[in-house]
């Protein structure tokens, strides 16, 4: 009893995935875990944080906060002040965000209200071509991590739900 292991976390060695879809899975689950820690710390102490990795497949995806330029002075200069150019368009993009967690909020309050569609539509027309290209990319993700997640479920099924082979021990 006392040699057994718990079933918390437990280590696993670093080695290359071979099957393509269960890699191509993983990664977008580290991706999103990425993705989402760097939004928690983001809303926790207000940091510029830069993040670029490349899928599998070579695709490249990035998360960038406050600004792709903000983010890549402070790399290249970590000792200087960014500048007024950059810092007044950190400080925007730091507003909007904070004006959309406070719109998202709202949305989460009265989600069962009928009148946040049409609220939520009234908004997304006052959004100019890049903010709607920027959710269109968001929702292409989603609708992608959605349709991976399916498809791992679809495997599952249909694996666990075949006769073991003949020789199998």
């Amino acid at each position: 009893m006392a040699d057994k292991k718990p079933l918390g976390r437990q280590k696993i060695t670093m080695a290359k995935i071979e099957n393509k879809d269960a890699r191509y899975a993983t990664f977008s689950k580290r991706r999103d875990g990425l993705n989402k820690k760097a939004s928690e710390l983001i809303g926790q102490y207000d940091l510029d944080i830069g993040i670029i990795i490349f899928s599998p497949t070579g695709k490249p995806y990035s998360f960038f906060h406050s600004t792709v330029d903000a983010v890549i002075d402070r790399y290249l200069n970590p000792n200087t002040l960014p500048s007024e150019s950059n810092r007044l368009a950190a400080e925007n993009s730091r507003n909007k965000v904070k004006e959309l967690i406070v719109k998202l909020d709202e949305y989460d309050i009265t989600k069962n209200d009928e009148t946040d569609e049409k609220k939520l539509l009234e908004d997304i027309k006052e959004y100019d071509a890049e903010e709607v290209k920027k959710q269109e990319i968001w929702l292409k993700s989603i609708d992608e991590s959605l349709r991976n997640g399916l498809m791992q479920l679809e495997k599952g099924a249909s694996t666990s739900a075949q006769s073991p082979p003949y020789d199998a021990n």
